[in-house]
């Protein structure tokens, strides 16, 4: 099959016939809602850029399973370069849709899930890679969409998954059958999850031999039999079905997440790529969290791109972009953002080949780039609202600025330099608003915090990744130290 286009995108979801519960409602697709839509624009975006000549280089790769031309989203990493066209594809949509375009987190496990079961089979003797390859280039040839889902809801976070009160409070395997597998549990903060074909799950943390049944991972479609989605509510939906775009801030793009519940869903053996194997269960979350650390030096940096130029033409609507302490602001945040942008090519640069041919990224490196996402964003973000000023939090509704009345009123006294309509400055008000405060904040401020785990599981890494010893080691050859 040809590389589909945004609108064959959409076609396919419809005809899926998927679980989905929104504002107390049941609903079956979310093509057309109005709070659903602006996320799969996000995703057609992934799809319609893969067609346009100037972006084939980074949207497009050639498949080491088939040999055909492919989205780079499905595509196993060859060497170093595809690392780097990776994040260099990120930041490319992050500035084209100012938000979270979704189909990261399914790339990022497609490669780590590729790579451990290579590992697995070597050791166990096992057929799961084999099982993945497949899997893998029915996703390639079909361009479908992936969902990677890792985070269990996890109950209490003292106890084991095996030592939980309620079972499910990990996902894990229920029953073993002849021909698969059924599972039960749910998966968390699912982005993108009701937009897309498969879900490709994955263990959330590393276990121990107690914990057997929790050690799986597996895909199947996401309109299986007992599997529910319950999506997340995100500051500001609403605004998306009050008809009001100026008030949305960017009415066409944005994300979204849900709570994802697997209700005995029956897995067959073909599908399964882990299946008790607990010792791998720590090395498919490392690599996992790696690469999709390492994403965060795309994706964010071309959203802070969007909202340090909204910054700079806020400044200029308000007559201050001559102001020194203005120019100063702006060169700070894109000295934060670039500094981002420079760990995401960093680690990717410095990836190697893991056993199975695929490229991993440098960890150390990956993790030091999302440990500074975990926090540059905000300063990013505090900046940008206090170059636009208070205007942004308090600015009338569109359609108070379009009443006969009120509007003349809005439009004299909230008039900015001359040259500015009082509607363009509205606009870049509400634009930060969105990406700062709004829906577009979940994906930009607390998914920079705590998505790809939170900023103490980067630490923990880093330190593990650090080779104190070695470091000790050369102080000592420096000053002449023998044990």
């Amino acid at each position: 099959m040809a590389l589909m286009t945004g609108k064959e995108y959409e076609e396919s979801l419809k005809k899926m016939k998927m679980r989905i519960f929104l504002f107390g409602e049941e609903i079956q697709t979310a093509v057309g809602n109005p709070i659903l839509q602006p996320s799969i624009n996000s995703i057609k975006a992934t799809y319609d850029l893969a067609h346009m000549p100037e972006y084939e280089d980074l949207m497009t790769a050639t498949s080491n399973l088939t040999g055909e031309k492919i989205n780079r989203f499905t595509h196993i990493h060859q060497n170093a370069g595809d690392l780097v066209k990776k994040v260099k594809m990120q930041r490319l949509l992050g500035q084209k849709t100012a938000a979270c375009f979704q189909r990261c987190v399914g790339m990022d496990a497609f490669n780590a899930v590729y790579s451990t079961t290579y590992e697995v089979d070597q050791k166990c003797g096992t057929h799961y890679h084999e099982n993945f390859r497949k899997f893998a280039a029915y996703v390639q040839e079909n361009d479908l969409v992936v969902d990677g889902a890792m985070t269990d809801t996890k109950g209490d976070r003292s106890l084991a998954p095996s030592k939980q009160a309620d079972p499910d409070l990990f996902l894990h395997v229920v029953e073993r059958r002849p021909d698969g597998i059924v599972v039960r549990g749910a998966k968390a903060h699912q982005t993108g999850i009701v937009n897309s074909h498969e879900v490709l799950v994955m263990p959330t943390i590393a276990m121990g031999p107690d914990d057997k049944d929790y050690a799986v991972s597996f895909a199947v479609p996401l309109d299986s039999e007992g599997l529910i989605m319950v999506v997340g509510r995100q500051s500001c939906d609403t605004r998306k079905t009050e008809n009001t775009a100026l008030d949305v801030g960017n009415d066409v793009y944005g994300g979204m997440e849900a709570l994802t519940v697997f209700d005995n869903v029956f897995v067959p053996n073909d599908r399964i790529f882990l299946n008790g194997e607990t010792e791998f269960a720590g090395m498919l979350v490392e690599r996992f969290a790696g690469y999709h650390r390492q994403s965060y030096g795309g994706c964010k940096v071309g959203v802070g791109d969007v909202l340090i130029g909204a910054s700079a033409l806020a400044a200029e609507y308000n007559g201050a972009e001559k102001a020194s302490h203005v120019k100063d602001k702006l060169i700070e945040m894109t000295h934060l953002n670039e500094t981002l942008y420079c760990c995401g090519i960093a680690c990717s640069a410095e990836g190697t080949e893991t056993a199975s041919g695929n490229y991993l990224i440098d960890l150390m490196l990956a993790n030091v780039c999302k440990q500074n996402v975990t926090r540059f964003p905000y300063e990013i973000a505090r900046l940008a609202q206090d170059i636009a000023g208070g205007l942004m939090v308090t600015l009338p509704s569109e359609k108070d600025i379009n009443h006969p009345v009120a509007g003349a009123y809005i439009k004299k006294y909230f008039a900015g330099t001359a040259t500015t309509s009082v509607e363009n400055r509205f606009k870049i008000m509400r634009l930060i608003e969105n990406l700062t405060l709004g829906t577009a904040a979940v994906g930009y401020l607390t998914e920079s915090l705590h998505g790809a785990g939170s900023p103490q599981a980067q630490r923990i890494m880093i330190s593990r990744q650090s080779n104190m010893p070695g470091k000790k080691q050369l102080a000592k050859d420096i000053v002449h130290i023998e044990d």
